[in-house]
């Protein structure tokens, strides 16, 4: 099969030297306070630029106002999927067609500063680094619970895939051409760049920075989600889920041997009720070894599950910086949650 994605970023004009990355999700209310703030900084870098504004499926008047901005705004490049295709999603759709030789991922609601870009530009450039991370310092904005949940939802990552996942660094960092190129040639599969972007292992630093409360709009990214990017996370990083099932199994295997003892012990002293002893045990055993065969095979199974669904985790319907639209760029995902994602996957601020 052709890869439609290499077609897709064959793009009009010279490579810039920053692209900025912005998923979009029915943010018409943040929209005008997000160029007012962003345009003045990446004017003020002096740097050639592009503002890559994936519009994820909006309902609202976001592809609207968009279209309308590019008149006045020329560095405003609108990719516009075609239907509404999850937060990650899209943030893939950018990066994979950005042309800058440096890549920030910026939301649209202004929780993270984007007066920060031109600082991890610098750092990136004085220290040669191939990433940047916006690491926040200050959550106090977010309420108790959600800081609560972010808090443990960093623990569990760290414990699970590793140290090397930098503490409260979600998706505002700036990336480097190479991590750009080595993101577009790894296997199709879902992308969780939070953890992705440290695998890799390329030379990296962080900005500090506060977390501010959301300009307008409401939060994308309800706790629904939240879960379902810590599952995510967990189970495209990590094999403990498949391994915990054969622990258990193996637990369950102890219990049913110290079970066994005690059934046979009462049954000599003849304190039970026939037909008991045989039950239990049999019960007790095939449960047990069912467990840790179903655990063994997922260990597989889950492998080879994420590599078999090819189905695309966005498709682009136009892209304002290419020779012709509309143009496909597919990537291949694992699996989808609930039902049709088109209605069941909400894009927004990646989570915790």
């Amino acid at each position: 099969m052709t890869d439609v994605r290499h077609d897709a970023t064959d793009l009009i004009g010279a490579p810039v030297e920053l692209s900025v990355v912005i998923p979009m999700f029915n943010e018409e209310e943040a929209l005008p306070a997000l160029v007012a703030r962003l345009r003045p900084v990446l004017d003020g870098t002096g740097e050639t630029y592009e503002v890559v504004a994936v519009d994820d499926g909006s309902a609202d008047r976001t592809a609207g106002q968009l279209e309308d901005l590019r008149a006045v705004w020329p560095q405003l490049r609108v990719v516009r999927l075609a239907r509404n295709s999850g937060h990650q999603a899209a943030l893939t759709a950018g990066l994979h067609h950005a042309r800058g030789r440096y890549a920030a991922s910026l939301d649209a609601d202004l929780q993270d500063p984007p007066e920060k870009i031109p600082e991890m530009l610098a750092l990136a450039r004085s220290r040669r680094l191939d990433i940047v991370y916006g690491v926040r310092v200050n959550r106090a904005t977010d309420t108790g619970f959600k800081r609560r949940t972010a808090g443990a939802y960093y623990w569990l990552v760290r414990r699970l895939v590793g140290s090397h996942v930098p503490a409260q660094a979600g998706d505002f960092r700036l990336l480097s051409r190479n991590v750009l190129d080595a993101l577009r040639a790894l296997p199709d599969q879902p992308q969780v760049y939070r953890l992705l972007v440290p695998w890799f292992g390329f030379p990296s630093g962080e900005v500090a920075y506060h977390r501010d409360a959301r300009v307008a709009g409401d939060t994308k990214y309800p706790l629904r989600k939240m879960v379902l990017l810590a599952v995510d996370s967990v189970i495209g990083f990590s094999v403990a889920p498949l391994r915990l099932a054969t622990w258990l199994g193996s637990l369950a295997f102890l219990v049913c041997l110290a079970v066994i003892t005690y059934t046979l012990a009462v049954y000599a002293a003849g304190a039970t009720t026939p037909g008991w002893t045989s039950l239990i045990i049999a019960v007790l055993f095939v449960g047990a070894v069912q467990l840790i065969c179903l655990g063994v095979l997922g260990e597989y199974l889950g492998r080879v599950y994420t590599a078999v669904q090819q189905r695309p985790t966005y498709y682009v319907a136009e892209d304002t910086g290419t020779a012709a639209a509309p143009m496909a760029g597919i990537a291949w995902p694992g699996p989808r949650r609930g039902r049709d994602s088109t209605l069941d996957s909400l894009g927004g601020p990646a989570g915790p």
